[in-house]
């Protein structure tokens, strides 16, 4: 069949990936605990929850809806009863703009044991806090990220995901971004601008952008590099607390990750520095306004490194939640790009976009922690990826 260029549009917009929480959502329905599921907006919460749910009898609730807010905020046994009427299924959406939503959790969790209650939340500023005491022992929490390589290629195939790559580490996984061929960079625009700059202000109480502006951009541009707080606090215009303020709510409102420096105590090892990343490659390159071809970027070497450590930090939570992650440096410039500590060993990974000649970890390393080496390029990368 030949897709004229509508159609083929017409067809990326409908596509749905198949993300791997769906098996393990179902899989805890019914089993007497509430569900979360957190993450950043627009990675598909609400569209994995409701494919879930699509045959099932069950309540949506929108809190983006004041009225919603409104009968939610602390309501008694009674009216939750009403509210809840028939239904054996209650999805709440963006859970955590409801004050108190962890009481009320815990009342329909309590007191109505034959009803199931799944949540959603677009930030962990909230909910945690939200929910770790009134649901302790009474709930199944997940985080869903923008879609991973892994779901991406199962859609696509092998040879789509070959000829598309350079395209996802220029703009990203966000599902509107991968739906909508074309308009990447307006969709990009939008989210970093509704997301970062309202959203994640809002929710962390502050009034006013440009440094939080400063901050990104800085932290953009040092991606895959040590970062310094009160270099950054400097070139910022704001002084090192306030830095780990921002990053700090940066990680919560998961626009950023960090790895900190492994360290056994070898005399000369860098022990406090943290390398910060991007959950998403997309949204780095909105930052500093770049969305040039691969080949022609001088950052080349950390938007493949951002994309290697996001998409195992994904694979990571989703399958292997008891792995340890982090890079590895002395003072002497020594360095090893990743270390992963899982089930008592330590790999050691080295990232190159193209094939390098030097495929050797320092001794260093190699020696003191009997750690095995890996080496990462463009021909392999799928060892690393995908698990």
């Amino acid at each position: 069949m030949i897709f004229s260029e509508y159609n083929l549009l017409k067809w990326y917009n409908n596509i749905m990936y198949e993300r791997f929480l769906e098996s393990e959502v179902k899989s805890k329905i019914g089993k007497g605990k509430a569900i979360i599921l957190i993450g950043p907006r627009q990675v598909g919460k609400t569209t994995l929850i409701n494919k879930i749910l699509e045959n099932r009898n069950h309540l949506f609730l929108d809190a983006d809806d004041p009225s919603i807010r409104r009968l939610l905020a602390e309501p008694d046994t009674l009216q939750i009863k009403r509210i809840l009427g028939r239904h054996s299924i209650v999805f709440i959406d963006e859970a955590q703009r409801i004050p108190h939503i962890g009481l009320t959790s815990k009342i329909i969790v309590d007191q109505f044991d034959n009803i199931q209650l799944i949540l959603s939340g677009s930030s962990s500023f909230d909910l945690a806090n939200a929910f770790n005491e009134p649901l302790t022992g009474r709930k199944w929490e997940y985080e869903l990220f923008p879609v991973t390589w892994e779901e991406f290629e199962e859609k696509h195939g092998y040879v789509y995901g070959e000829q598309d790559l350079e395209n996802r580490l220029i703009y990203g996984f966000y599902p509107d971004v991968l739906n909508h061929p074309g308009d990447e960079r307006e969709i990009l625009k939008q989210l970093v601008s509704s997301y970062l700059y309202r959203d994640i202000l809002a929710f962390a109480g502050l009034r006013k952008s440009e440094s939080l502006e400063k901050l990104l951009l800085l932290l953009a541009l040092q991606v895959g590099s040590e970062v310094n707080y009160d270099e950054l606090g400097r070139s910022a215009g704001i002084d090192k607390n306030t830095v780990s303020r921002y990053i700090d709510i940066l990680m919560k409102g998961y626009v950023l990750f960090s790895l900190s420096s492994f360290s056994r105590n070898v005399r000369n090892e860098i022990k406090k520095r943290k390398k910060i990343y991007f959950y998403d490659n997309g949204v780095r390159n909105a930052l500093i306004g770049n969305f040039s071809q691969l080949e022609l970027r001088p950052d080349k070497g950390a938007i493949w490194e951002n994309f290697l450590v996001s998409e195992r930090l994904k694979q990571n939570h989703y399958k292997y939640p008891f792995a340890k992650m982090y890079f590895w440096r002395t003072t002497g410039q020594q360095e090893v790009d990743f270390v992963e500590e899982a089930d008592g060993n330590i790999h050691g990974f080295e990232f190159k976009w193209k094939t390098g000649k030097s495929k050797r970890l320092p001794g260093t390393f190699s020696q003191h922690y009997n750690a095995s080496a890996h080496f990462i390029d463009r021909s392999n990368f799928r060892d690393f990826v995908i698990r």
